[in-house]
């Protein structure tokens, strides 16, 4: 039901618009797994389909062959065309046969109405020499193109296959997408009216610690206990015996990516730079070598919404740099992979730890980082075209020197030199600080040789102390501008 759905206002406008469109509609949706695309589109249909299927994820076969699996999806998708109205009970032979059947079931229903076909996860039905690619081709081209009442939607987490074999199709395929959706996490906005539909009391404190492990997917969060805190949340999730989040991070690569060892290659290598490094660095690294395939995984990585590519300022718009940005990556390999503990009570014994304390700092940079519209917003700018990343001086191609947060350069020829703090209280501005804000300046200054207009900005929980210091910061955004729009 609609009342269920939180957020994804826009991506319901799609629905709705394709649903009252004149022609047939053909729409992808793809996007990270756990991110809703499934709840989405159940939710907003009701379960009002007129044929909907699900394929058999390969994982749950155990010891299963190409051939095996090959049956068992011609199998269930002939139990889905029955449980729909289909009379034919005979074995379907292969997947030409398949789509036969579906045209005849929907050519049946004599109605003028929108009808909608939801195929689930639809990369599993192409096992290998299935020929399902070129079966779904005929069914839409022969077929499906010309029937202005229906809606065909098309699901699946497996994002390589989605973009590749589909979406960016070279074949009989080739734009015949009515519409795509890529589907994100949530914002924090988005985060907190989650959790307060769901009854689950929380200050926006906690509400950006929990968007710090869980990145905004709410299929992490519904596993959230009202009644309990936070920290008794994360380590009933990741640290109790047999947590419900302990072996996600395996089960992400391997429904995102049929080469799923690889990715993780290169997101465990990544998530040992903190500010981002080349495909060179990335190859060398991982051994994947440069070319084409490592180019596909990148930008496959990139639109799974795990890692983020970036210009540095003042260097060649030819060279990019790579970081990790899932939220959830980065907690699960810094608390989970890389320190393994037997202590079911983790996260509650160490809240105050200064390796707690350093991993929030840190993190909290990142949640900026994915809120770049509110903190453009918040400097009014957001209408302002703006380079955004982190920066850093190198030497002999390594980070050394002054390291910024978030640099924010404008056409309207202003840099904002942003600072993030996530505190308890007033961020105060002491001596220290303020020599390494100085450092950081000059370094900014000598670089733009003084052909920009550089204001310190800080982003951060409560606000500023003002002291004798704080003079030198011009503009201050609170955590609450984060949760704008």
């Amino acid at each position: 039901m609609k009342n269920l759905i939180i957020a994804r206002e826009k991506e319901q406008a799609v629905l709705e618009r394709l649903m009252n469109g004149p022609t047939a509609q053909f729409l992808a949706v793809y996007g990270r797994r756990r991110i809703g695309k499934t709840f989405l589109i159940r939710e907003y249909f009701d379960d009002h389909f007129t044929f909907m299927h699900t394929a058999v994820s390969p994982m749950e076969l155990k010891d299963h062959d190409d051939k095996l699996l090959y049956r068992v999806q011609l199998d269930e998708f002939l139990a889905s065309l029955r449980k729909y109205g289909s009379k034919d009970e005979t074995p379907i032979k292969n997947w030409f046969e398949a789509f036969s059947r579906l045209e005849a079931l929907l050519e049946s229903r004599k109605t003028k109405k929108k009808m909608v076909v939801f195929i689930d996860e639809l990369p599993w039905l192409d096992t290998p020499r299935a020929g399902f690619l070129s079966a779904l081709e005929h069914f839409w081209n022969g077929w499906g193109a010309g029937k202005h009442n229906l809606l065909l939607i098309v699901c699946g987490s497996a994002t390589t296959w989605m973009l590749d074999s589909l979406i960016n199709n070279k074949g009989g395929l080739y734009g015949r997408i009515t519409r795509e959706m890529h589907m994100h996490p949530f914002t924090l906005a988005e985060t907190e009216a989650y959790f307060r539909k769901r009854g689950i009391t929380m200050d926006r404190y906690d509400v950006v610690q929990t968007y710090m492990m869980m990145g905004g997917v709410a299929y992490y969060m519904s596993y959230f206990q009202p009644g309990r805190s936070l920290a008794q949340n994360i380590d009933e999730l990741f640290f109790s015996e047999n947590g419900f989040l302990q072996t996600e991070y395996s089960r992400l690569f391997t429904s995102l990516f049929a080469d799923n060892v690889n990715y993780r290659k290169i997101v465990e290598t990544l998530s040992g730079n903190r500010y981002g490094i080349t495909r060179e660095d990335i190859s060398t690294a991982t051994g994947i070598a440069m070319g084409g395939t490592l180019s596909n995984m990148l930008r496959a990585l990139e639109k799974s919404d795990l890692i983020t590519s970036y210009y540095s300022y003042g260097e060649s718009k030819r060279k990019v740099y790579y970081r990790l940005s899932d939220m959830f990556c980065l907690f699960y390999l810094g608390f989970v992979q890389k320190n393994p503990t037997r202590n079911r009570s983790y996260w509650y014994d160490n809240q105050n730890s200064p390796k707690l304390n350093s991993w929030r700092g840190l993190a909290f940079e990142d949640v900026c980082f994915v809120h770049q519209n509110q903190i453009r917003a918040a400097l009014g700018i957001y209408g302002v075209q703006a380079e955004i990343y982190p920066w850093h001086t190198t030497a002999n191609g390594k980070v050394a020197g002054a390291q910024i947060d978030m640099l924010i350069d404008r056409a309207d020829r202003v840099i904002n030199l942003c600072e993030m703090k996530f505190t308890q209280g007033e961020f105060v501005i002491d001596k220290d600080y303020d020599e390494k804000l100085r450092e950081r300046l000059a370094t900014l200054t000598g670089k733009t040789k003084n052909r920009r207009n550089i204001q310190l900005t800080l982003v951060t929980t409560y606000g500023l102390k003002m002291n004798m210091y704080s003079n030198r910061i011009q503009r201050v955004i609170l955590m609450d501008d984060l949760f704008k729009f």
